[in-house]
């Protein structure tokens, strides 16, 4: 697990693109998680797209980002919708892209059917200068989560299609990340306050950064 410097570093470089989508200034270049409805940015290094859904696996959003070394990790329905260096993952599954370790990890429903564990979609922990920084992906508070060692949670909070604010809020409890951060709010479903109820029910427990969006 990495020191609060490193930890410090990273945050400062992850900004909150709206609903699940973030991008990373890493020493490879940028890392986008999820784009959708972004505004044309730096070319990826690295793309991750957790599941097919159309706000997570946007063609036309990846096109605005994407280069000829662009490698995009993501699962089987949502490769077959793009181009270029597609590495197809399952959960439990781990590679290497310049240099960052990409681990991904079950993100499935429990109490709905939006996101069937049977797809086998995804949620990743990508490691980034020794931080490990952990994309939820749209999901409910699952079991596997409570196996998890990382540095930052990127957490859904909206309910509706993923868990609530007060399910995250036990997600965060089990997860026990040096740093939580809300998302999956803002977009399609969900607004700030589900942010603040995640916030303020952490407060002495896990500290939490609500990110600006940018």
């Amino acid at each position: 697990m990495a020191d609060q410097a490193a930890i410090d570093k990273v945050v400062s470089a992850l900004h909150w693109l709206g609903h699940d989508s973030f991008r990373l200034d890493a020493a490879i270049g940028p890392i986008y998680f999820d784009p959708y409805q972004i505004s044309p940015g730096p070319t990826a290094a690295l793309i991750l797209a957790s599941h097919e859904h159309f706000d997570h696996c946007v063609a036309e959003d990846i096109a605005k980002i994407q280069g000829p070394d662009t490698v995009i990790c993501t699962e089987a329905e949502c490769a077959a919708k793009l181009t270029g260096e597609v590495r197809v993952m399952k959960p439990g599954d781990r590679l290497e892209v310049k240099g960052v370790t990409v681990e991904a990890v079950p993100a499935y429903n429990t109490d709905k059917d939006f996101h069937p564990k049977a797809k086998g979609w995804l949620g990743f922990v990508v490691t980034v200068d020794g931080v490990r920084i952990y994309h939820a992906g749209d999901t409910d508070h699952i079991p596997e989560m409570a196996g998890l060692e990382v540095d930052i949670a990127l957490l859904p909070v909206s309910g509706t299609y993923v868990m609530t604010a007060e399910q995250a809020v036990e997600a965060a409890k089990a997860i026990g990340p040096k740093l939580a951060i809300p998302m999956h709010y803002g977009a399609i479903v969900g607004g700030p306050q589900d942010a603040e109820r995640f916030a303020q029910a952490l407060q002495g427990v896990v500290p939490v950064k609500i990110l600006p969006q940018e």
